[in-house]
């Protein structure tokens, strides 16, 4: 770029009525962090590829707000401003760096100007291992859904599509595919007496597991002999199966690999899905159940198998202990809410592995559109169990299904009441695993009495109460009126002349309600105890750091 280029660039820039997602003025005059600086490029790279632009621009001696010229000292020498290339590539996705790195000398000062590249179509920047953004002016994470549309930009190169030129139908594991016609057949018994007519190219060709008789790494993943799994490398396509005790302590473990449509029902065995009892109250509810329902443990595994980043090197995990299972795979939750798909039943727009999703589908491994993840929250609903647990946090999917009941009164009836929503027991399922609500959710469970006490602090309202058999626990949340504490300090104090802090504090500690801790005790006792102070009702005759509490005689 020569210096005209340069400097009509600079004055459309300094034109700009304020700064934005692709332009960053900053006056940095001497110094500035490389570390921040990182994070700029990370921002500006990934908001450049998500509004359609070549590159952004980070501006050195320039305010950001008047766009005043003010000059910048940063890196004066050439060669410590070039060796910054390297140092933003070194942690960097892929090792990208400036475009260039530009000095324009104006009669106001030395402006630097950083010109980043956008983005690569599907691949989000990182630096330093993390994804940044911009809001508006502000450095901000990249979230899940810009994320996603990064990502979604390499859906015509699917990954699980790809062809493996190498591989051969002697790849694919017998069994594997003789299990492979069966589940097709049930999935579509009209096709049953026609698939057995179909030799093995051309029924993996139907169910979209090959493409035109050539292998896929799909074909691979699902139906590949175990000593085939060098063709998908450096994938990882492994299953490790963990058993835990409470206390972390690893027990046992195991790791499955290709074909996978075999690995899921070997990973299950392994499950100790045993019997679950409950007393029988003259109720219809099932004198046993197993821990955990068949469908919901092979849903969970297939899930993890067919939204896996295998990009990433990583295996799947299946970790058992005493009261839940807890699955892992790695890469974001695309549809980014677990609420929109359970809640809205709402069809995803994208898939990370379409390719495989779809085989998969076609092999009755996994639902489509978020059903299944539906099913396995009505399945622990019907079953009175605490819903499923979804940790999105990180680039990486973490869900916990709980094979131990929370409260049976509470458990059996909440889930027969036709009258709450799925949404408004998975609410109330947050309540009780004491999980904070959103500001939505708090408003609308006040709204209906089905909640009462304070942030965070809530406890089931009354009307649950009343019809999960939890009248005395709610009393022991709602804890009793103000009037009542204060006359049973005082009565204390008349009944026993004096009474010290520890007595009032054995009078009063398990009346107040369920919900508060121990600080929150030790307040309300304080100021219970000076209100009746500052109404001249007691005074202390002992020290501050030891009061004795005594009753003001009245004046006759």
């Amino acid at each position: 770029m020569t210096p005209e280029q340069l400097q009509d660039t600079l004055n459309n820039l300094l034109s700009l009525s304020a700064e934005n997602e692709i332009v960053e003025f900053k006056e940095a005059k001497n110094n500035f962090d490389s570390t921040k600086l990182g994070r700029y490029f990370s921002a500006l790279s990934n908001e450049a590829n998500l509004h359609g632009k070549t590159c952004a621009w980070l501006v050195f001696g320039v305010e950001d707000k008047k766009h005043n010229i003010v000059g910048s000292n940063f890196r004066p020498v050439r060669k410590d401003l070039d060796s910054l290339k390297g140092e933003i590539a070194k942690k960097t996705t892929n090792g990208i760096s400036f475009i260039e790195i530009h000095e324009l000398h104006t009669p106001d000062g030395r402006v630097v100007m950083f010109q980043i590249p956008a983005a690569p179509k599907g691949i989000p920047v990182a630096f330093d291992g993390h994804y940044y953004a911009r809001d508006g002016e502000e450095l901000a994470p990249l979230n899940i859904e810009k994320i996603e549309r990064i990502r979604s930009q390499a859906t015509t190169e699917d990954w699980s599509a790809t062809i493996v030129p190498e591989a051969s139908l002697e790849d694919l594991d017998e069994d594997a595919i003789a299990l492979a016609r069966k589940n097709y057949k049930n999935k579509f018994p009209e096709k049953a007496e026609e698939v057995d007519g179909w030799d093995n190219i051309t029924f993996l060709n139907k169910a979209k597991v090959t493409t035109k008789g050539k292998i896929t790494r799909t074909a691979l993943i699902l139906l590949g002999k175990d000593e085939s799994e060098h063709f998908l490398n450096p994938a990882d396509v492994k299953i490790r199966w963990k058993l835990m005790d409470n206390e972390g302590t690893d027990i046992d473990y195991e790791i499955f690999g290709i074909p996978m449509i075999l690995s899921v029902e070997k990973v299950f065995s392994k499950i100790r899905n045993i019997k679950y009892r409950y007393m029988q109250e003259g109720t219809i509810f099932p004198a046993e159940v197993s821990k955990y329902e068949p469908f919901s443990i092979r849903e969970a595994i297939n899930n993890c198998i067919a939204h896996q980043d295998y990009t990433k090197s990583a295996r799947i995990n299946v970790i058992e202990m005493d009261d839940q299972l807890i699955f892992t795979n790695q890469g974001s939750f695309i549809p980014g809410s677990v609420e929109k798909v359970v809640i809205e039943d709402a069809p995803e727009e994208f898939y990370r592995n379409r390719f495989l999703a779809t085989a998969m589908f076609n092999l009755k491994m996994v639902d489509t559109a978020g059903g299944g993840i539906k099913k396995i929250f009505n399945f622990q609903r019907a079953r009175y169990f605490p819903l499923p647990d979804y940790d999105l946090s990180g680039d990486k999917v973490k869900v916990a299904i709980s094979g131990k009941i929370l409260d049976m009164d509470y458990a059996r009836l909440l889930a027969n009441h036709k009258e709450l929503t799925l949404e408004e027991i998975m609410m109330l399922d947050k309540v009780q695993k004491k999980i904070p609500l959103t500001a939505f959710e708090e408003k609308h469970l006040k709204s209906k009495k089905l909640i009462e006490g304070r942030k965070p602090n809530f406890f089931i309202g009354l009307k649950v109460a009343e019809k999960t058999g939890q009248k005395a626990e709610y009393s022991k949340n709602k804890g009793f009126d103000k009037p009542y504490y204060l006359d049973f300090i005082l009565k204390a104090i008349s009944e026993h002349k004096s009474l010290d802090r520890k007595d009032i504090d054995d009078l009063l500690w398990k009346k107040l309600p369920d919900w508060m801790d121990d600080r929150q005790r030790k307040i309300k006792i304080n100021n219970l105890l000076s209100e009746l102070r500052k109404n001249q009702k007691i005074q202390n005759t002992g020290t501050f750091k030891y009061p004795v509490w005594v009753l003001i005689k009245a004046d006759k």
